[in-house]
């Protein structure tokens, strides 16, 4: 019985990665710096692994920015606008990369990055490969091999993780029509057949290939590609030990084509869908490994070793063990790197922290099991499952994770409560009434930069540096200024600029009862953003007003009207660790009844329009579509219990970013919020065309410019993309605004930027008033 990883985190268990990236792009380390930094972190994590017991340790699972983009400059599927880079500026191929991922302004070149959107149901983003017709791969990085090599020259022998050629596919998009992304696969094949054979001839003897697509809805062309392409890698590779992993959910309808394939063995996780593994083990041959995906790859709680024993002990009746593998139910990507390292987490409780594993303490649990397995008789080894059943009961028992309050409020819950008063083209009225906005009027998603004085700030307060009356001083005349600032360019609906907050979720979860924050839990969202995700342990509750000071007090500079910033209880409940022990439907509703008071107590203030951001709706989708009306019925209905509590006078926002909609367009208009605001400027509007084809009858604000890339737009980029939406959605309906909250921008660039869309709204408004002066002559003219 083998232990295994299917990946472990990169970003460092000091956000050291993260701190090089921007470091090397303001150019304040060298190229040698950031690869040393690189070289560190991936040193410290094999070693880390292969002192826990782990005997197939993987590589390539390192990246500087995101391992999607890395297998697209692996096979060369870089796109045409980004060969300047490398022939006529002569940068490094690192800088190649991040241009594709960050997109490029300098000496001449002004490239827009690749689309990012989620990684299938994570709050992962990734760079979304770009395809066209005929599109021809090579092998353009060596990127795989090199780390395979670097970790053996420091003698450790490790297991190269690579995404399957199929899900590399099926993960991007077609740039152009006329055909279908999977049709490439046999230029693709030719590239995957090199790098195995390489790996080969440098001794590697297993390989980790990724077809996460494996869980998802596969068409008959698609399941067949399986099927033709692991029999060519077998017949091309016949040395090389494939371990086929799927992730995220139930093989399901696709386990005949998963059992049916040439490999060595295929990983299935026991987290997500544990009732899969009979039907895995009466359908996999005899000569087929099976890997075990016990340890949850996604969430913090410690395994219930009792549990993943019962699954083990089922698999060892049906299979040898020695054909059986234990590793976790997917890469550990997405879990914080180290509970116990010396100074981490000192204010976590003794007992919350008792149920908690990040990283570190996972890879030990995937050790543990296998000890576990093989003898639980052993004395160290009884002592290890005894420790492990008293964490698991005090959880079960504990008294502060259950309130009788919030659970009565849940379940008073009636249909009034997630419908507004009247529909939207009576509200909307009353709305253009009440706010006077001009055509297409212009916003921003919420948050300003946070400068390094901003955050010192709130550092120096958690310290007592600061205290909260000095605090607060520094934070009113900060967004005294981002209001001034905002009624200066012409803004037509200003923010406060969310100064006060850390993170969208995490400010919050911080205000709320039912949650509890890690110190160093840091998790990668994207590049070189991460994220510290709240722990949501028990019944969610607010105890008092969390966002009426700021906003009101923003309110009162100004004659314009400041939009009241929140969190959706979707969002909220995505973009944390979920408590494992009731649904996470109940879970939400709690999060949306606390939404709700917050919102009528905004609008008890005077905040006459209130944004709600549900960025993470799409993202909680389950893989199958069999299983979305379930989970959107339930989405929405939260989202409308948080937000329908007010007059119809009052404007209910939501954001969105990276999201496809046309398949789920129905049930964002069921949200039957007045004004949506989504990302658009990276897909150049075409996520407008769901809301045309559907004749979506509320406001729209579709992102004129991408705040995720330091580029700055031009104007008449700007009115471009408008133009675009107009040509689909109509006039009255449109809002000018950018893709996201500016939080991680400069303000240098903000400003500009800002400046630029402003008067990108006025171009569009002095034309619109010019067609209609021409219009009214044309009729005039007609009558005389």
């Amino acid at each position: 019985m083998l232990t295994h990883n299917l990946g472990y985190p990169r970003i460092g268990s000091r956000r050291q990665l993260k701190k090089a990236c921007e470091a090397y792009w303001k150019e304040k380390i060298s190229l040698h710096d950031l690869l040393k930094a690189g070289a560190d972190i991936r040193l410290q994590n094999w070693k880390l692994q292969q002192e826990a017991g782990i005997d197939m340790i993987p590589s390539n699972d390192f990246s500087f920015y995101d391992q999607v983009l890395d297998m697209s400059l692996t096979v060369g599927a870089i796109p045409e606008r980004y060969h300047d880079i490398v022939t006529d500026q002569k940068r490094p191929e690192l800088d190649l990369y991040f241009a594709m991922a960050r997109g490029y302004q300098n000496n001449g070149l002004d490239i827009i990055a690749m689309e990012m959107t989620k990684w299938f149901d994570t709050n992962y983003h990734y760079i979304v490969p770009e395809f066209k017709k005929d599109q021809k791969f090579k092998l353009f990085s060596s990127k795989i091999l090199d780390e395979f090599k670097e970790a053996k020259r420091l003698g450790i022998q490790t297991k190269p993780v690579i995404i399957g050629p199929i899900s590399y596919l099926l993960l991007g998009k077609e740039k152009e029509t006329g055909f279908h992304r999977i049709s490439l696969l046999q230029n693709l094949l030719p590239v995957y057949l090199e790098i195995l054979k390489k790996l080969e001839n440098s001794g590697a003897t297993w390989v980790q290939i990724d077809e996460p697509y494996l869980a998802m809805d596969l068409s008959k062309e698609e399941k067949e590609a399986f099927l033709s392409t692991y029999k060519e890698i077998k017949r091309a590779c016949p040395n090389i030990k494939i371990l086929l992993a799927s992730y995220f959910g139930n093989l399901g309808d696709n386990l005949p084509i998963a059992s049916a394939l040439p490999v060595c063995a295929l990983h299935i996780d026991l987290v997500r869908a544990p009732e899969q593994l009979e039907e895995v083990l009466q359908s996999i041959p005899k000569n087929m490994s099976l890997s075990l995906g016990l340890v949850d790859g996604r969430n913090i709680w410690k395994n219930d070793f009792e549990g993943s024993l019962a699954l083990l002990e089922k698999a060892q009746k049906a299979k040898e063990t020695e054909r059986l593998l234990i590793g976790p139910s997917c890469s550990l990507l997405h879990s914080p790197c180290d509970l116990e390292e010396e100074s981490n987490e000192t204010a976590l409780t003794p007992e919350i922290k008792n149920w908690l594993a990040f990283a570190k303490q996972k890879v030990e649990e995937i050790s543990n099991l296998r000890k576990l397995a093989i003898d639980q008789e052993n004395k160290a080894n009884l002592d290890i499952l005894s420790e492990n059943k008293a964490a698991i009961q005090s959880k079960a028992e504990a008294q502060i994770i259950h309130k009788a309050k919030v659970k009565l409020a849940v379940e008073l819950l009636s249909p009034e409560h997630s419908q507004r008063k009247n529909i939207f083209s009576e509200r909307q009225k009353l709305q253009e009434e009440n706010l006077k906005l001009p055509l297409f009027p212009t916003t921003t998603i919420g948050s300003f930069p946070q400068t390094k004085e901003v955050r010192q700030w709130r550092a120096n307060l958690k310290k007592g540096v600061l205290t909260q009356n000095q605090y607060n001083e520094l934070i009113k005349k900060e967004t005294k200024a981002a209001i001034e600032w905002q009624e200066a360019i012409g803004l037509d609906v200003l923010v406060h600029g969310e100064f006060e907050r850390n993170d969208m979720v995490e400010y919050f979860g911080e205000k709320l009862e039912g949650f509890v924050f890690t110190q160093n839990g840091w998790v990668q969202s994207y590049g070189s953003r991460c994220v510290k995700p709240p722990i949501i342990y028990g019944d969610v509750s607010r105890p008092r007003a969390m966002t009426k000071y700021w906003t009101s007090f923003a309110q009162s500079l100004t004659n314009k009207n400041v939009k009241g910033m929140l969190t959706g209880p979707v969002t909220i409940l995505q973009w944390s660790f979920v408590r494992n022990d009731q649904a996470r439907s109940v879970t939400c509703q709690q999060i949306a009844l606390a939404i709700r008071e917050e919102v009528n107590d905004l609008e008890s203030a005077g905040i006459k329009i209130i944004q709600i951001d549900e960025p993470a709706l799409r993202e909680g989708l389950p893989l199958r579509l069999s299983h979305w009306d379930a989970y959107l019925k339930w989405a929405v209905d939260c989202f409308r219990i948080a937000s329908s509590g007010v007059k119809d006078e009052t404007q209910i926002h939501t954001h969105m970013c990276y999201s496809e909609f046309n398949d789920i367009i129905q049930h964002i208009a069921a949200m039957d919020a007045d004004v949506i605001t989504i990302e658009c400027s990276r897909s150049q509007m075409e996520l407008l065309d769901a809301f045309a084809e559907f004749q979506y009858p509320n406001e729209i604000g579709p992102g004129v410019y991408d705040i995720h890339s330091p580029r700055i737009p031009t104007e008449d980029e700007m009115v471009q993309l408008m133009n675009k939406a107009k040509a689909v959605i109509k006039d009255r309906q449109l809002w000018v605004n950018p893709d996201c909250g500016l939080k991680t921008r400069g303000w240098e660039e903000t400003k500009e930027a800002l400046i630029r869309m402003v008067k990108a709204a006025q171009s569009l408004r002095d034309n619109a008033t010019l067609n209609t002066s021409s219009f009214s002559t044309k009729v005039l003219n007609n009558l005389g």
